[in-house]
């Protein structure tokens, strides 16, 4: 892919930015230089490597769950301009 002035211009449009001439320039180049790391990427021979899903071999290093008592509903629910029974009562986003 051509990095050139009329791609930069195209992104710029389409992010719905105005970049002065400087950021254009560096953007440019970052580019160019990110576009030229994938083309690394792709010469690699991948042939005979095993697919992963994650890099390492820790899959779950998340803390363990512990139960903790859940706060008082009413008392959460006390102050709600708009409630019923078990939850807040919110105008519809999405209809």
């Amino acid at each position: 892919m051509k990095i050139d002035k009329s791609l930069i211009s195209y992104l710029e449009d389409l992010s719905c930015l105005s970049l002065s001439n400087e950021e254009k320039k560096h953007i440019t180049k970052d580019l160019r230089s990110i576009l030229e790391g994938m083309a690394q990427l792709e010469r690699l021979n991948t042939k005979n490597v095993p697919e992963r899903s994650h890099p390492f071999d820790n899959v779950n290093s998340f803390r363990d769950d512990i139960v903790h008592p859940s706060f008082d509903r009413e008392l959460i629910l006390k102050n709600a301009p708009k409630k019923n029974n078990e939850m807040f009562v919110a105008p519809r986003t999405i209809e």
